[in-house]
């Protein structure tokens, strides 16, 4: 049966991943049209995630922060699909690093790097800095339950020279990396809240007492990964770009949980800035309890 899904959905997405991108953001707009208006996707979860992050904006402030991150949803799925098909060159000219060199005088210092970011504007296209870095790039990611389709995932990674590791595998790959004397920089999108019964440490994001991931920060301590925070920007439709932030060295030295904290405040700082970016649409606040000040 999976077989089967695959081999009837795999032509539609190839013959949008070769579409112009004019079209393929047209063929988002009536993406948007179905999702948001005909179907409502998530949106009582998105609009309850916004009433608890922007209690102080207006009802229709809020609608309206909704109707755009539901736009930016769908052209990101597409984009996602683009993927597929588009040149390195192409990537390369639509996700662009405001200060790599940052990132690069990281690598200098010869240990690995936890490359942490959010699930803001593209972290899919992130993978175009592989062809500019030295270190061997690893991204993780959720393993995707039909195995043809977890199959082309890799594959397409694999095109841009980053290689994709499940949650499940990731200490054993930075072990068997250690082991070997390879260097590598992981990326970790942590700012999803985890399993309230996995929760290990609790902190105010968006004004709300939160469990977060502590994965990337007790990783980092564990084999003395340096940490950098990713910072993407949305510059138009179609066109990003990150900018590199050193966010943590010699992480054995730091206090238990503050590298999580100061992850979360960057990402928070990113929301605010432009919260139709953010990936609304994933239930984030499993509790509703307000900090007390």
């Amino acid at each position: 049966m999976q077989l089967f899904f695959f081999l009837l959905i795999y032509p539609l997405l190839w013959l949008i991943s070769i579409l112009p991108f004019r079209l393929l953001y047209a063929l988002s707009d009536g993406i948007y049209l179905l999702v948001y208006h005909v179907v409502g996707y998530r949106k009582r979860v998105v609009r309850r995630n916004l009433e608890l992050a922007f209690p102080e904006k207006t009802k229709q402030e809020r609608l309206t922060i909704e109707k755009k991150s539901y736009r930016h949803l769908c052209d990101m799925f597409l984009e996602m699909i683009k993927t597929m098909s588009i040149s390195q060159a192409e990537i390369e000219r639509r996700f662009t690093f405001a200060n790599l060199d940052l990132y690069l005088d990281f690598e200098k210092k010869g240990k690995d790097i936890a490359l942490m970011c959010a699930h803001y504007a593209s972290y899919e296209w992130v993978i175009s800095m592989n062809s500019k870095i030295t270190f061997r790039g690893y991204a993780i990611y959720k393993q995707i339950a039909n195995k043809y389709f977890d199959k082309l995932v890799r594959d397409i990674r694999s095109k841009f020279k980053a290689a994709l590791i499940t949650t499940k595998e990731t200490r054993s790959v930075i072990q068997s990396n250690k082991e070997k004397g390879v260097l590598g920089v992981y990326g970790f999108a942590s700012d999803q809240a985890p399993r309230l019964s996995k929760a290990q440490h609790w902190t105010n994001f968006m004004g709300i007492y939160s469990p977060i991931h502590t994965g990337a920060e007790t990783l980092a301590k564990k084999y003395d990964m340096n940490l950098v925070f990713l910072r993407v920007r949305k510059v138009k439709r179609g066109f990003y770009e990150a900018t590199f932030e050193a966010l943590a060295e010699n992480p054995q030295q730091i206090p238990d949980f503050q590298i999580s904290e100061e992850f979360m405040k960057r990402v928070e700082k990113q929301i605010k800035e432009a919260p139709e970016f953010y990936l609304w649409t994933h239930k984030r606040w499993k509790t509703e309890g307000k900090l007390k000040a």
